[in-house]
Order: C-alpha cells, then structure tokens, then sequence
C-alpha cells in the first residue's frame, strides 16, 4: 500500500474522530437517568473510539513523514486514554468487568473480531534495542551463575562395558533379522509372479471382455474423483471449507513484508533527519533572524513603557521570571477560552489532548499541498515556525533583563524619583524552613547499584527470563449468547476473547505507553482466577512479551528461604522495586497468590512460609505511583483457600478466567492441530471434537495434540489423514473441569466486592441506581 493511501486513511481517520468528538460533547451535556441509554451511549462511543484507534495505529506503524507521525501519536495515545476511562465508566456502571454489544455491534454493521483490542506495534519497536541489550545481559548472568534453563541439558549415564556390548549384539541380531525378512520377502515374489505369468500364458483372455473391464473400473475412478472435486468446490462456496492454497504464504505477501521492512528503514532515517533538522534550523534562524527578533522584542516591550507612561502618568512594574516576563503583557489568552476546553460529562484527562491534536491537522495537514513532498521528508516551515517561537522565548529571557534595567534607568532619568531599592517579588525560599521529615525508611540497598541489584535478583531467581508468548496466542472465540442470557437474569461466563481484551486494557495498554499509564485510571495490581490449564501463566508471560517488560517472580514458593528475617525481606522487596522501577516497565508476578493470603496454612507448608509478603504487599502497592510502569500480577486456582477481604484489598482488579465454552474450544483445536503439524481434512470432524471435550481447558488439548502428533504420525497424514477419534482417546486419561468447580469459581467471585455490588443492584432491579444519581451530579 503506497504512503498517500495510508495518507487517505489518516484523513479519513481524522474525520471520523473529529464527528465523534462534536457526537460526544453534544450528547453527554444533558442528563439521563436511563441506565440503558447511558451504558449504549458509553457502549457505541467504546467500540467507535477502538475502530478509530485500529486506523490511526496501522497509519502510524506504517507512514514515514516524521512531523505527521508525531501528531498522529499524539492523538493515539488520546484515544487509547479516552477508551480506558469509557471502559472504567461502564464498569462503575453495569458493576461487571464484563461487557456485551451485540445490539450496538448490529447497529454499526461490525463483527465481534472488531472488538478485539489491537496491542500498539510501537511498544516494541521503539525499544528494540534495549529489549535486546536487556536479553543479552540477563543471558550472560544466567549462564555465568550455571542456571541457564534456555538450553536443555541431557546428562550421559555411563553403563558398563559388557551391558554395551549386550546392546550392541541386540541391535545388530535385530538388523540382520530384518535384512534376512526382506531377502525372503523378493525371493516369494519373484517366485509367485513366475507362476502368475505361466497360468496367464495358459489361459487367453478375451481382449474385449479385459477392455471393458478396464473401462468400468477408470470411469468408476474418474467420475468419483469429479464428484470428490464438485464437492470441494461446493464446500469452498458454501464456506464451509477453506479455499486451496488458503495457508500457503503468497508472492504477494512476501512482497509486502519486503516493502514493510524498508519502510521502516525510511521511518527510521526520516526520524534521524527531522532531529538533526531541529538543531541545524534553529542555529540558522539565530543567525539569520536573532537579532531582528531581539530588536523587535525591545520595541514592543519600549513601547508599552511609552504606553503606560501615557496613560498613567508612571512607568508600570517589570514582571518577574516567575510571572513569565514580559510575554505575559502580550499574551491573548482569555478566562473564557480556558473554560471552552473543559470536557462537560466527566473528567477526563484525555480530551483535551485528543481536541487539540485535532485541531492541529486541521490548520496544518487537512488542505496542506504535499505535492513537492514526494518522498515524505520531513518540512522544513513548520520546523522554522516552532523554533521561532522556542528561540523567541529564550531571546526574550536576555532581553527582559536588558529591558528591566532599561526601565529602571529610564525611572531615574525620566521620573527624577529617588532609587529605592524595590522588594523583590521572587518567592524567597525561607532558609530556616524545615523540611517535613519523611517517616524513616531504612533503605537496607542504599549503597548498591542498580546493576548490581539486578544481577543479584537474576542470581537468586526473582527476576526470570519471560516466555516469548504472544497474546495473540491466546486463542479465543467471542460470547454470542451474553446478552440474551442476561435478559434472563443469567450472568454469563466470560469468553477468552473478554479475557484477552482485558488483559491489553488493563495490562498490555498502561504498560506500554508512559502518556497512558501517568493520566489513565491507575491499575497497579490484577488478579487471574480460574482452574488449572486455562493460560493464566501464559498471559503473564504475553503481558512481558507484549511490551518489553521485565517479569520478577514473587510466588512464595519462589522466595522460600531466600532473604530471611525480617530485614532480609524489606531488603528484597526494596531492591524489587528500584530495580522495577528504574528499568520499568516490569511485572511483579505472584504464582499461587491465595498462598499469600492464607486463611490457615496447612502443616506441610509452614516451613516455606507462604504468607510472608501478605502485610507488605499493601505497603508496595502504595510506592508504585502513576508515573511508575510496575504492575502486580496475581494467578490462583485455589482463590477460596484465600482471606477475601485482604486478598480484594491488594487485587484492585479480578478477572475470572473460565474454561473453553464451545466456540473457543473448535477454534483452538482448529488452530492448535496446524500449529502443530496436523492437516485438516475432511475425516476429521473439529465440530465434533469441540462439542465431545465440554469441560476440557486449554491444557488439555494442547496436550492430547502433541501427544497424538508425533513426528511418525505427521509423516503418515497423507496415506492416513487424521480422525478425532484419535484425540478423544488421547484425552480418556484426563480430568475436566466440571460444571461444580466452575460454579465454585462463580460463587466466590460473587462475594468479592464487584460481584457484591452487582448482586445486590440485580437484586435491586438496577445496576446503576448510584451511579446515575452521580452522574447528575455531575452534570
């Protein structure tokens, strides 16, 4: 796709946000106490804004102008803050993290993969090289401490010598024995076909009756080959069946691999450009425009001395430094304007920014001719025009000292007033005032370097490598029944896609964006419950992959023994965090977390000491600001073992991960059987395997497929194509998940304080009745 059509796209883009931002001021200043109006409001603005920011990331992976693409991450950095906060608003809303449009989708004429969240590819683009840098060093610290897990080691058991050459005379009987069977095997053939060919020399066979025959039996052959082929073709239209070549890899799109790369060299080239740009034309305006511009400062400024003396019969006040100097008498800014900017239905931190980006291409990009500009470089006017401004703002810090001491001069001369020594209006720092004393904290790594902490928590196994696992990977299929089973007054188990859109929400989206996760709603700690098998472990990892981050493990199984007594833990969880921090993002990762929160700690465990971080994980929580990218992780399959109201009060937010329903289970072993080297066919009915495995998770099926796919079995595909029997028996030996443990899990997330809330406003006959009552507020 050429550059002026994701230009075409960018426009379009533009337009669509610009009518959604007049659409949502005009339509949240009045006051609604319908809840369901309210929640499609929120619900219609939720999905448009996540179609927006599917264009405007795609145009700015791939557009090369370097000014443009500042803008367009402007307001995509916008949009994604303005989709957090609607999400936040329509889970206060309807109490539930889980949401379901399919009135709203219909509407809009959208599919449910559309919903998807996309995950930035930005994230990890613009940190390539420190991810990599970062691997290298966690690499090298893992192998020279011996604890590398990256490479399987295979230890060499020794036998003795006679066993050896037992096993050496077994296998070479075994080899003779089957080299003796196949010499057999040639010499009856030969036999039997000497024989064949005497009892046909003796018999002379009709020609026309061994024509015919041969005839018969070549169009039986073709015509079930036609009708074989018929059949495909009907199935392909029908789509039921994937067209042929659908999986093979295309000229095509090898093609737009190979100019996606160099596209990317452009962007990066263009970028060095542009910032070389910035110095060398801002050097050059000083040269060529610095004293024009100090000179007409001094006029202006000259001429409001002369102004005022005019008018007043006096010279007015110099401002200070702090009041901005002189740009504050010459700024145009109004109270009024300043009022205008301000969002009506709700704060919201991010509108504002979205606006002004918005304007932005509207003055300069909407009719801007670009026709000069062929290869997208950078534009040297609008540099010119926003260094002039910076290089105005610091010639004008010289000239107001110039001009103060002009002023005070011109006093003297003009005024004949007596000097006295004006007061200083500077907010003087008062030397004796005492600092609050913070509450002493003994900082046990004081003296340490990051570096040195770093490879310390590698050594000890509480910074790990992370599993190079995409959320992509995490395969799932949308719930089409949510909202019909709703209107019954039956709450739905979340899909894996619900799951997987509030992973990127909550996690992948703060993480990776500093602008985000500074001004959105703050989620410092997520909690991951389900049953065993279900990917819990996986979409910590993806978190990582995702966005780059450091992974720290925290299980109490982990930190069992090291660090012990109390300093040794304050010391750990210290170096925890400056690590975390400083090389942010990173996650705090809590395998087994009910363990953490124990309600009584079973005798085998005591020893470990499980709950050693449960009173000091609130206190971490509490370091971890806005401008800090560390998140907490928890994952538990037990959550019921765990004290409720401590276990809610670290977990800010809960996500019930459930097992397959069957939508997701056929798209994961469609999917999970090609990965893994399967051929899908006709004789293998993935409806039924999907409907057989009810209650089967995740781990289950990936298991069953690599244990029925071995290398021997892939080979034999074309003479036997695979059956689900195969896969059903490979599963007899395991154990489901069955309907009473996951109404378990159910019933616990009830009781925590989200599931209460809800319980209690669906018992009310409304989820919103508190919420609607602040809305008027404020409104």
């Amino acid at each position: 796709m050429s550059n002026a059509m994701y230009d075409k796209i960018w426009h379009q883009t533009q337009e669509a946000l610009s009518a959604l931002l007049d659409k949502e001021s005009q339509k949240m200043i009045e006051p609604q106490r319908n809840q369901v109006f309210i929640f499609q409001t929120l619900a219609t603005f939720y999905i448009k804004y996540v179609q927006i920011f599917r264009n405007l990331e795609n145009v700015y992976d791939q557009i090369i102008h370097p000014q443009k693409r500042i803008l367009i991450r402007k307001v995509l950095d916008g949009v994604m803050g303005r989709v957090l906060e609607l999400k936040n608003e329509m889970v206060e809303l309807e109490l539930t993290e889980f949401h379901y449009f399919d009135d709203i989708l219909q509407d809009l004429k959208l599919t449910p993969e559309q919903l998807d969240i996309p995950i930035p590819k930005y994230f990890l683009k613009e940190k390539l090289e420190v991810i990599k840098g970062r691997e290298k060093i966690l690499a090298q610290i893992l192998a020279d401490s011996g604890i590398d897990t990256s490479e399987v080691k295979y230890s060499v058991k020794s036998i003795p010598f006679d066993e050896a050459v037992k096993l050496i005379q077994i296998a070479e009987r075994a080899r003779q024995g089957r080299l003796r069977a196949s010499f057999m095997k040639q010499i009856f053939l030969q036999e039997y076909r000497a024989k064949q060919s005497k009892t046909l020399d003796q018999k002379v066979m009709n020609r026309w009756a061994a024509a015919l025959r041969i005839q018969k039996v070549w169009r039986g052959f073709h015509e079930c080959k036609n009708t074989e082929k018929l059949r495909e073709e009907e199935m392909v239209f029908l789509g039921m069946a994937p067209p042929p070549f659908f999986n093979e890899v295309s000229a095509t799109v090898i093609q737009a691999e190979k100019v996606d790369r160099l596209r990317n060299e452009v962007q990066i080239k263009h970028e060095e450009d542009y910032r070389e740009a910035l110095v060398t034309i801002k050097n050059d305006l000083k040269l060529m425009e610095g004293l024009d511009i100090k000179e007409n400062l001094q006029d202006q400024i000259r001429h409001w001395f002369i102004e005022c003396r005019n008018l007043t019969g006096t010279f007015p006040d110099y401002p200070d430094i702090e009041e901005g100097g002189s740009a504050i008498i010459f700024s145009n800014k109004t109270t009024q304007q300043e009022e205008d900017e301000e969002w009506k239905m709700a704060p919201s931190v991010f509108l504002p920014a979205m606006k002004e980006g918005n304007n932005t291409y509207k003055d300069i990009w909407m009719n801007k001719d670009e026709s000069w500009n062929f290869s997208q470089d950078y534009d040297p006017e609008l540099i010119k025009e926003e260094k002039r401004k910076e290089l105005e703002s610091e010639i004008r810090v010289q000239v107001d000292e110039l001009m103060r001491q002009e002023l005070k001069n011109l006093k003297l001369a003009v005024d004949r007033e007596r000097e006295h020594p004006e007061k200083a209006r500077k907010k003087t720092e008062k030397k004796g005032k005492k600092e609050k004393k913070a509450k002493k904290d003994n900082d046990l790594t004081a003296d340490r370097t990051i570096e040195s902490l770093y490879k310390e928590l590698v050594e000890e196994g509480l910074l790990i490598r992370a599993l190079k696992v995409n959320l992509s990977d995490y395969i799932g299929d949308y719930s089409y029944l949510g909202t019909t089973l709703r209107q019954v007054s039956i709450e739905p188990m979340p899909s894996l896609l619900d799951v997987r859109q509030l992973i990127t929400l909550y996690g992948i989206w703060p993480l990776g964006s500093a602008a985000v996760h500074e001004k959105a709603p703050l989620v410092k700690s997520l909690l991951l419950v389900g049953p065993a098998g279900v990917g819990k472990k996986m979409l910590v990892h993806a978190i990582c992959t995702e966005t780059g981050a450091n992974l720290f493990n925290l299980s109490s199984s982990n930190i069992a023994g090291k660090y012990p007594g109390k300093n040794g833990l304050q010391m750990m969880l210290q170096a925890v965090f400056k690590v975390a921090r400083q090389l942010q993002p990173s996650v705090v990762w809590i395998e087994d977390t009910e363990k953490t929160f124990y309600k009584r700690v079973p005798s085998a465990e005591k020893m470990n000491e499980p709950k050693r971080l449960k009173k000091h994980l609130p206190k971490f929580l509490k370091l971890v600001k806005p401008e800090d990218r560390i998140l907490i992780v928890g994952t538990t399959q037990r959550p019921f073992d765990a004290e409720l109201q401590s276990f809610c009060k670290v977990y800010q937010k809960i996500i019930l991960v459930p097992r397959p329903d069957y939508a997701s289970r056929y798209v994961l072993w469609k999917q999970i059987i090609e990965r893994n080297g399967g051929v899908l066919t006709s004789a293998l009915s993935i409806s039924c395997l999907a409907k057989v495995t009810d209650g089967f998770t995740q781990g289950h099926i990936v298991q069953a497929v690599k244990g029925v796919l071995t290398d021997q079995r892939i080979r034999r595909q074309t003479s036997k194509p695979l059956t689900a029997v195969e896969f059903i028996m490979a599963m007899t030996s395991m154990d489901p998940v069955y309907k009473e443990e996951e109404e378990s899990f159910k019933n616990w997330y009830a009781k925590t304080p989200l599931g209460t809330k809800r319980a209690l406003a669906i018992k009310g006959g409304s989820t919103g009745k508190a919420k609607d009552s602040g809305k008027k507020k404020k409104k």
